[in-house]
């Protein structure tokens, strides 16, 4: 793929992923906000996390992205009794006597970690090492991980009794935190429609893996003006109960706010959003679209926030004011 200018590319990703939007709306109606968060992640290489009850299509999302994107997909059930070599693989003895490597079901583009809070601390370490070094050591030999790499994982908010909740520094190595809801009464009524009939939709590949790893490297090349990443930077610290940027909301509901992780993810993000939106540069309003989904399991209510029903949406939605 060759293009004579970073803005012809620009307006290619642009394109990409209006036919990306459309492909993914043949078989997965509505829930038009959460895809555009986890392709966003996609092409910023971040990782999403999906909260939302049983039955809201969240498998079929990762499994028809992945069919557009031309990706290897993974699925991994996380039960209380899965083990870290269950996801990463495990060494054998072969036929010849020698040891072998068999690799897990990490090893793929797209992984779909399936109620991740349901399997012990140990189990979700090792996916969570994946993610971060893009990597998996086994036996003392580390083996790289194809790219691009994402992982999707889902958390389901009933039914807490018998979970692991993943502790915020692990919930901080995804770039968002995504809430879906119950679909509109007409959109529910086209699922129904088109998943009980023996209608088969065919999904077109609209790019590859190199055209994504092209359009990743793309995105960070995006130039951000100084008063669009201090503004990013604002936004966090005013999440930080004891900076001395910290909002008044802050200092009364919340008990620990967002690192810098959170500042980084919010550039990374606008630029994407201002990318699909055919901006060349992302601005404040960018960073405001994302703040939300990026922010909310990096913000640590208080008992009184939660005595008072105070939600992390409505802080954001205050801080971003």
């Amino acid at each position: 793929m060759e293009y004579k200018s970073d803005v012809e590319a620009l307006d290619a990703f642009s394109e990409s992923y209006e036919k990306l939007r459309e492909e993914i709306s043949k078989v997965i109606i509505g829930q038009d906000e959460v895809i555009k968060k986890v392709l966003i992640s996609i092409f910023s290489r971040g990782h999403c996390l999906l909260v939302g009850v049983p039955g809201l299509a969240k498998t079929l999302l990762v499994n028809t992205i992945a069919k557009t994107l031309g990706l290897k997909y993974s699925r991994i059930q996380f039960t209380p009794d899965l083990m870290p070599s269950d996801i990463i693989g495990t060494e054998i003895l072969d036929e010849s006597r020698n040891f072998r490597f068999i690799e897990g079901p990490v090893f793929a583009n797209i992984i779909l970690a399936d109620e991740i809070n349901r399997t012990p601390p140990k189990t979700q370490s090792a996916l969570l090492e994946a993610m971060q070094e893009k990597s998996v050591t086994a036996a003392g030999v580390t083996y790289k991980l194809d790219d691009p790499f994402f992982v999707l994982a889902t958390q389901n908010p009933i039914e807490q009794e018998g979970t692991y909740p993943l502790p915020e520094a692990q919930l901080d190595r995804f770039m968002f935190n995504v809430w879906l809801d119950y679909p509109s009464f007409d959109e529910e009524v086209l699922v129904v429609k088109t998943t009980t009939s023996d209608i088969e939709n065919k999904l077109e590949i609209v790019l590859n893996a190199n055209d994504i790893i092209y359009f990743q490297k793309l995105i960070r090349k995006i130039p951000v003006a100084d008063n669009v990443i201090e503004y990013a930077v604002k936004l966090a610290s005013r999440t930080r109960p004891t900076s001395s940027d910290a909002h008044p909301m802050s200092k009364e509901y919340i008990s620990w706010g967002a690192g810098p992780r959170a500042s980084q993810f919010l550039i990374i993000g606008a630029k994407c959003h201002a990318a699909i939106n055919g901006k060349y540069s992302p601005d404040i309003e960018d960073v405001n679209a994302i703040a939300e989904d990026i922010l909310r399991h990096r913000v640590v209510r208080n008992y009184k926030a939660e005595a008072e029903g105070v939600s992390i949406e409505n802080i954001v939605e205050k801080l971003a004011q």
